[in-house]
């Protein structure tokens, strides 16, 4: 299965420590060979990444991991091809235009019988199941709203009902982004974790490579960041449970529920967390 890897914060942020996490388990500490993307976003625009070479030996992941680009909203994605050849054009995320803004999508899983449901607008250029089912849900939105709808949540009780859909299918793990909001789809294994004041020091899993986040935020940041798996040794993680939406804005998370009802989840300090957890 492939992995996945968001971010949503309330200032631009880098991604570049936790990405690093990612990129061993593309064939190092992991069999993800087959291939790798990121999205940033700016605004209303998204500067793109794209390599179908282990995320391990890309000279393009290691010059990321150096570049510092900021962004509010990131998703990246490693690739173990269950669906579809390993080529760039199967390479996640992949994007799309609706409503004059970027949507981006990011998959881990697999998904019977995607393939026949017909499609109106949105076409795949690669041959996977994901990119297939990325055009269905547009598709979806596209003809339910010709515009934007004036209040949010609308559209996300919506997608939520999408995604329920095509979860049933198969595994179904997602981010997808319009560079606003961040929606994190668990179809069987997904976490995060927010980081805000007091911010501490951070060890990465994957890697022997610490970060002490105090130097490098403001006391006002907050910053979101989920994963397949949890990327880092010494924060507490929270799972996100099978078949559910969390929707991520500013770093802010929200659960939107099967029967319309959202429930903002509290955030604090994983830091912190893992501190009162440890001394018991």
């Amino acid at each position: 299965m492939c992995e996945l890897l968001g971010m949503s914060a309330n200032v631009p942020t880098d991604i570049c420590f936790s990405f690093t996490g990612l990129v061993q388990r593309g064939g190092v500490t992991g069999p993800h060979r087959d291939g790798w993307g990121i999205a940033f976003y700016e605004g209303r625009g998204c500067r793109m990444f794209h390599d179908p070479r282990p995320s391990a030996e890309s000279e393009i992941a290691r010059l990321l991991q150096r570049y510092s680009i900021k962004s509010c909203n990131v998703i990246s994605h490693i690739r173990q091809a269950t669906h579809g050849k390993v080529t760039l054009e199967n390479t996640h995320p992949f994007r799309r235009e609706l409503w004059g803004r970027v949507w981006a999508f990011a998959h881990n899983g697999k998904l019977k019988g995607i393939k026949r449901r017909p499609l109106k607008f949105y076409r795949p250029i690669g041959t996977t199941d994901s990119e297939h089912a990325f055009c269905w849900i547009l598709d979806a939105v596209r003809e339910r709203f010709p515009t934007p709808p004036k209040r949010r949540e609308t559209l996300w009780r919506f997608l939520e009902g999408l995604l329920q859909e095509v979860h049933g299918l198969g595994t179904f793990n997602v981010l997808m982004s319009d560079g606003r909001d961040l929606f994190a789809f668990c179809s069987t294994k997904m976490s995060w974790l927010t980081r805000c004041a007091p911010f501490g020091a951070v060890a990465l899993t994957d890697t022997e490579m610490e970060v002490d986040f105090e130097r490098e935020t403001t006391p006002n940041d907050v910053v979101t960041v989920i994963a397949t798996q949890p990327l880092t040794s010494n924060e507490v993680w929270n799972p996100i449970a099978p078949g559910t939406l969390v929707v991520f804005r500013d770093g802010q998370p929200t659960e939107v529920r099967s029967d319309g009802r959202m429930e903002s989840l509290a955030v604090c300090s994983a830091v912190e967390a893992y501190e009162r957890q440890r001394s018991g």
